[in-house]
């Protein structure tokens, strides 16, 4: 049976307006418990409390998670998706349940949903490493059946063409979500023709494999490879050279999602909306300027 956190009670005598279900992969990601913090924090703004409940990242365990909370009958959902089938998306949509899928967005327009905004944020990391001269830029890309590093894949291109450079496929490598997949995949570009100058990796856990590899090779991150991602790891500033990163706005994205939750709940036929917040450029050391 799935269990399922207790409902995180408010700090003070407010009364209760809401209860949210957030069902999410606690450790999936290097920012979780950040946006975890944000949810419950909007979530006590409003009056609201929340029960959380691990996914795992895999979308049985979804399936179980989300019967779960509708048998604990929740007022709505909170859903950072597992990649892969959107069938739990499409049961949550088609028994009307107030529904809004948080960081990782969906290409659908049948449910709300907040994220951080991908192609532009991209294409920027891009652009600034052929600022710095670098001709050959490689791409660590994530799981292919999630819209989110699709539009990153996306973002990566557009930023090579509007600098004047072709795409090739040697020059990318999925590193499957995972830090173990990105050293992988960090050690076969280095290994191949023509070897990248640059990095875009496009998240988090995934640089900590491409920071792994790099130094078990003995390549000088900011000297001998440039390196910018994608989050800002809370030991992105502390590790020597720096990592030069966009940093997702995960208060941002946390408040909005209580935010649309609660005016789906308050007008269930209102227009679904999909929300892209920009993320923010930090220069660090990492890119080598």
């Amino acid at each position: 049976m799935t269990a399922l956190s207790p409902a995180l009670p408010l700090w003070d005598d407010t009364p209760v307006t809401h209860r949210f279900g957030v069902a999410m992969a606690m450790h999936a990601n290097p920012y979780s418990g950040e946006l975890v913090r944000a949810i419950r924090r909007a979530a006590r703004r409003h009056g609201c409390e929340i029960t959380l409940a691990d996914t795992g990242d895999s979308v049985s365990e979804e399936a179980a998670v989300i019967r779960a909370l509708r048998a604990d009958r929740v007022d709505g959902v909170l859903l950072v998706p597992a990649a892969g089938d959107e069938a739990v998306i499409n049961g949550l949509v088609r028994m009307g349940v107030p529904t809004v899928l948080v960081d990782r967005m969906a290409g659908r327009n049948d449910v709300d949903q907040v994220g951080s905004e991908n192609i532009q944020a991209v294409c920027a990391l891009v652009r600034h490493l052929a600022g710095l001269r670098h001709r050959k830029i490689g791409f660590i890309s994530g799981e292919e059946d999630m819209a989110t590093h699709e539009e990153r894949a996306l973002g990566y291109r557009l930023g090579l063409g509007r600098s004047g450079l072709r795409w090739t496929s040697q020059l990318v490598a999925c590193g499957q979500s995972t830090p173990g997949g990105a050293a992988a995949a960090t050690a076969k570009l280095l290994d191949s023709w023509p070897s990248p100058t640059a990095l875009v990796v496009a998240s988090e856990a995934m640089m900590i494999g491409v920071q792994y590899e790099a130094h078990r090779l003995g390549i000088r991150i900011g000297r001998d490879l440039a390196i910018v991602g994608y989050g800002d790891m809370e030991w992105a500033g502390q590790v020597t050279p720096a990592v030069t990163t966009m940093a997702q706005p995960i208060e941002e994205i946390g408040r909005k999602a209580v935010e649309l939750l609660l005016a789906r709940i308050t007008d269930p036929e209102r227009r679904p909306e999909s929300v892209r917040l920009a993320p923010r450029f930090i220069h660090r050391q990492s890119c080598g300027c």
